[in-house]
């Protein structure tokens, strides 16, 4: 059975210029649900930074970094977005439902990151340095479940490479 929505809402001609009451009731109605999924988007939706993610502490090498955690496709979709900067400790991780091939552009993105893409082991399988504010994908070269985004630069400073280990939370029980 059709919800009956009526036709004065559509109805624009001259002599119906004033609202029916349930006309206005459904105009309420649409704007309040316009509003709240706007604000349902997100942060980037409006241009600023995810700042309130859960954080961790991982390990590479001897190196501890405070991670972000992107979990849910909302805060992955929005990532990094927005930060015009981020402390040289610090990171995020995108942890994905299970192990795919994945890919990462830098759209609205304005710092220069390296992502490296990580087995549910802990071991980087590829690492890509991404330029800001563009959108040349950067994939993983095999299917892996979590993505760590740094500063570029930060894991050929520290001379973490593709085959080293990650360790932590996310990987202890893989």
């Amino acid at each position: 059975m059709k919800p009956d929505w009526g036709t004065d809402v559509l109805d624009c001609s001259p002599m119906n210029a004033m609202p029916h009451p349930t006309s206005r009731k459904t105009f309420v109605a649409l704007a309040l649900f316009a509003a709240m999924a706007s604000h349902a988007q997100g942060p980037a939706a409006q241009g600023e930074p995810q700042m309130d993610l859960q954080r961790i502490k991982i390990t590479a090498g001897m190196h501890q970094i405070d991670t972000q955690l992107a979990l849910t496709p909302e805060q992955r979709q929005t990532g990094l977005m927005w930060r015009k900067n981020m402390p040289q400790h610090e990171g995020m991780l995108f942890v994905f439902e299970q192990p795919t091939q994945q890919c990462f552009w830098m759209k609205n993105t304005l710092i220069p990151l390296t992502a490296a893409f990580v087995a549910d082991d802990g071991t980087i399988v590829n690492l890509e340095d991404m330029k800001p504010q563009t959108t040349e994908p950067h994939c993983s070269a095999k299917p892996v479940r979590y993505v760590l985004e740094m500063n570029k630069g930060w894991f050929a400073k520290k001379g973490i490479k593709a085959g080293s280990k990650l360790t932590g939370q996310p990987f202890a029980s893989k």
